[in-house]
C-alpha cells in the first residue's frame, strides 16, 4: 500500500501543526519548567475533535485510521514531548481498548468522554517490582459476593493525576499464569480506596504527569471488568501493538523538531565568516538527521497502515518502535550538538526534546525488550 497521505490526512496534520505552533509551542518550556499539565490544551485539542481520532464516530470519536492518529501524534511530539505522551496514553491505552475489548453500555459510560475529550484516560500496567516482566504483578481482584476488590499498587502511570477513568491490570486468578490476569474500569474520582500516592519529578516530560497509584479494597462492580475474567494479558498485548505505533510517532515528532531547530539555527549562526551549515561536519550532521527522521517516519506509518488493513504488526509495531525512539534520542543529541553551548541552555528547544526522548526507549517496552519481541516474530 503507498505512504502517500490523502487530502483528510494532509488536512488534519495541518489543522493540528497550525495548533501546535500558535498554541503550544510559545508554552512549551514554560509548562515543563513549571512542572504544569496544561488542561487548557486538551480542552482546545477536544474542540478541535482530536481527542478520539481513531475511535469510531458512533461513541463520540472522529472515526479515522491509525495512520491519522499517529499524524496527530507526531505533530504534538514535533514542538512538546510531554503534551504528546499524555495524548498518546489517552488515546491509544486508555481509550482504543475499551472500543476494542468493551461492551456496548461500557463504550457509551467510559469510551464516550473519553472520546469526546470530557476527560483524560490513564492505563495501569506497571508495578513497582515488575520491570519489563509486566506480567509479573502483585495487584489483585478477588471476588466478593457480586463485586471486585482491588488491592494493589501501580507504577508509572501516565495522566493518573488527572483521569476521569483508569484501566487497571490485576491478577483474578493467580494459579492460571497469563490467563488469571484481567483488566477492570476505576473511576479515580468515585471509587473509594483509590489513591495518586506520588506525581514523580522527571528527566524530562514533566507537564505530563507520571503517578504512583494505590488501591486499597477498592470495590468495584461486575459491570467494571472489560472483557471476561482472563482476558487481561491477551488484552495487553493488542493494546501494545497500536500503542507502540503512537511512541513510535511521538519519537518521529521529537526526532522532527530538534532537526528542525538544529537545521535553522546551523543555517544563521555564521563562524569564520560563513554559516555554521557550510562546514562539512555540521551539514553531515544535519543530513544523518534527516535521514533517522525520514526513516523513522516510514516505518512508523508502514505499520499504522498494517494496522489499519487488519494485517497482525507486533513485528511492525516494535520495529518502528524501537528505530524512532533510538532515532529520536540521537536527533536530538545531535541538535544540542549542533548549537553548542546555546542547545545546553533552556532558551533554546534542544535540550527539551534531548531529555524527552529518552523516555521513548523506556516506555511501552523498552529497546531490548523490542529486540526480544522483533527476534520471537522472526522465529529467532
Amino acid at each position: 500500500m503507498p505512504l502517500e497521505l490523502s487530502d483528510e490526512h494532509r488536512m488534519i496534520r495541518k489543522t493540528v501543526r497550525d495548533f501546535c505552533e500558535t498554541e503550544i509551542e510559545p508554552i512549551a518550556q514554560e509548562i515543563e519548567d513549571e512542572h504544569r499539565f496544561p488542561a487548557e490544551i486538551f480542552d482546545q485539542l477536544a474542540d478541535l475533535d482530536m481527542m478520539g481520532v481513531p475511535i469510531t464516530e458512533e461513541y463520540g470519536g472522529l472515526g479515522g485510521d491509525t495512520l491519522m492518529y499517529a499524524l496527530v501524534a507526531e505533530e504534538l511530539g514535533r514542538v512538546s514531548g510531554a503534551i504528546g505522551l499524555s495524548y498518546v496514553a489517552h488515546t491509544s491505552l486508555a481509550s482504543k481498548p475499551i472500543e476494542l475489548f468493551g461492551s456496548e453500555a461500557q463504550k457509551e459510560r467510559w469510551l464516550r468522554p473519553l472520546a469526546e475529550g470530557e476527560y483524560l484516560g490513564g492505563w495501569a500496567l506497571t508495578e513497582p517490582s515488575s520491570g519489563s516482566d509486566a506480567s509479573d504483578m502483585d495487584t489483585t481482584a478477588e471476588r466478593d459476593g457480586d463485586e471486585w476488590v482491588l488491592n494493589g499498587t501501580k507504577q508509572f502511570i501516565t495522566n493518573a493525576s488527572e483521569a476521569g477513568s483508569i484501566l487497571v491490570k490485576a491478577v483474578t486468578d493467580p494459579e492460571a499464569g497469563y490467563d488469571g490476569i484481567s483488566t477492570f474500569i476505576v473511576d479515580p474520582d468515585e471509587d473509594d480506596g483509590f489513591e495518586v500516592t506520588t506525581i514523580w519529578d522527571k528527566m524530562g516530560l514533566n507537564a505530563s504527569p507520571t503517578c504512583e497509584i494505590s488501591l486499597e479494597n477498592v470495590r468495584l462492580s461486575e459491570d467494571r471488568l472489560l472483557g471476561a475474567a482472563g482476558d487481561g494479558w491477551d488484552q495487553t498485548k493488542k493494546t501494545l501493538d497500536g500503542g507502540r505505533i503512537s511512541i513510535a510517532a511521538l519519537s518521529t515528532g521529537l526526532a522532527q523538531g530538534a532537526y528542525e531547530h538544529a537545521k535553522q539555527y546551523s543555517t544563521e549562526r555564521e563562524q569564520f565568516g560563513q554559516p555554521i551549515c557550510e562546514f562539512d561536519a555540521i551539514r553531515d550532521t544535519i543530513v544523518d538527521m534527516h535521514r533517522k527522521t525520514e526513516r523513522a517516519r516510514l516505518l512508523t506509518r508502514d505499520a499504522a497502515r498494517k494496522y489499519d488493513r487488519g494485517d497482525p504488526v507486533t513485528r511492525e509495531s516494535a520495529l518502528a518502535k524501537l528505530d524512532a525512539s533510538e532515532a529520536a534520542r540521537e536527533v536530538a543529541e545531535d541538535a544540542v550538538q549542533v548549537l553548542g553551548g546555546y542547545g545546553y541552555t533552556t532558551d533554546f528547544a534542544p535540550q527539551r526534546f534531548y531529555r524527552d526522548a529518552k523516555l521513548m526507549e523506556i516506555g511501552e517496552g523498552t529497546s531490548e525488550i523490542q529486540h526480544l519481541v522483533i527476534g520471537r516474530e522472526l522465529g529467532l
